[in-house]
């Protein structure tokens, strides 16, 4: 069956929230479709949706993400689009996303993953290790506040959102003395000036999918399969495979410390990934490799490893 393509007169319609990062990813999408499909960029219309999670970050601004609710925030408003037929497919960082879609709805193609690591954002040092005695932190991820206390419990862990302009301004008010963000949106948005050093993953493991754009849409548009097939990345979604099956046996949410990431080497897929509390007094990590098929197998496999290990009461504060 022959695809009718987009154009001007019928562009596919991408949705997107509207901060900067999002635009820029929903920009990638719309190129990398243009170039594979050889059509015109009036053939693609942004659709910018402001979502609950939007509104409620302007409201409390100071208040932790887990408080506000959970990853859907930010999706449920782009999600009833594309079930209505208001926007035909939805670009997001995959790390934001839950591990399971709504009914009528596929997160199934995925774009080159950027630099998966974070970012230690500071005017003054350019390490964790170099940070004074009680320094100030300032991050809203419950992930990288559990590493950071785990190394080093002397650290004070500060509420810290926002974009980076706005997070830069809280370093240059003194709030902090350093902030973390994801090195792949740095890259994306193509910061200059910004004092920020990538953390090797053997330092501090990234966020589950950290630096891979997801794409979303309704499960019956075959339509926007067979056009968003054109830009799919096999090897993103292979890792992707492992980690995200690695998050949804831990049952991973916006209130639990969990890391993971999986790297290919050949035919085989390395997955690393680890398992904290909040506080830090406790991590749980494992390494395993298996061959590329088999990732999504072994996520779930280590995490029930690793859950067998956590003993009573590691997830008490649940």
């Amino acid at each position: 069956m022959t695809v009718i393509l987009p154009s001007p007169a019928s562009p596919l319609k991408i949705g997107t929230r509207g901060s900067p990062l999002a635009l820029a990813q929903a920009f990638e999408t719309r190129r990398r479709l243009m170039t594979a499909l050889a059509l015109p960029e009036e053939a693609f219309e942004i659709v910018v949706i402001t979502t609950t999670g939007d509104n409620r970050q302007m409201i409390d601004a100071d208040r932790p993400l887990k408080e506000i609710g959970n990853k859907g925030l930010f999706t449920k408003e782009i999600e009833e689009a594309m079930l209505d037929g208001r926007v035909d497919i939805s670009v997001h960082s995959t790390k934001d996303m839950p591990t399971a879609q709504p009914d009528g709805l596929t997160l199934d193609v995925f774009l080159p993953r950027e630099d998966p690591r974070d970012a230690f954002v500071s005017k003054d040092v350019t390490a964790i290790a170099d940070l004074p005695e009680g320094a100030v932190v300032g991050t809203s991820s419950l992930r990288r506040r559990a590493q950071l206390l785990h190394k080093r419990a002397d650290l004070k862990v500060v509420e810290f959102r926002g974009n980076v302009q706005t997070r830069l301004q809280k370093l240059d008010q003194g709030l902090a003395s350093c902030t973390f963000l994801a090195q792949a949106g740095l890259n994306r948005l193509e910061t200059v000036n910004v004092p920020a050093t990538p953390v090797s993953a053997d330092d501090m493991l990234p966020a589950i999918a950290q630096g891979a754009i997801g794409i979303e849409r309704r499960s019956d548009n075959y339509r926007a399969a067979e056009l968003l097939s054109a830009i799919h990345h096999p090897e993103t979604a292979q890792r992707l495979a492992a980690e995200r099956a690695f998050l949804a046996a831990l049952d991973g949410s916006c209130e639990t410390p969990i890391a993971g990431l999986a790297e290919i080497d050949g035919t085989s897929l390395r997955l690393r990934g680890e398992v904290l509390r909040p506080d830090g007094s406790d991590v749980i990590r494992a390494d395993q490799t298996c061959p590329i098929e088999d990732g999504a197998d072994l996520g779930r496999a280590m995490a029930a490893q690793m859950l067998a290990q956590t003993g009573p009461g590691f997830f008490d504060w649940r």
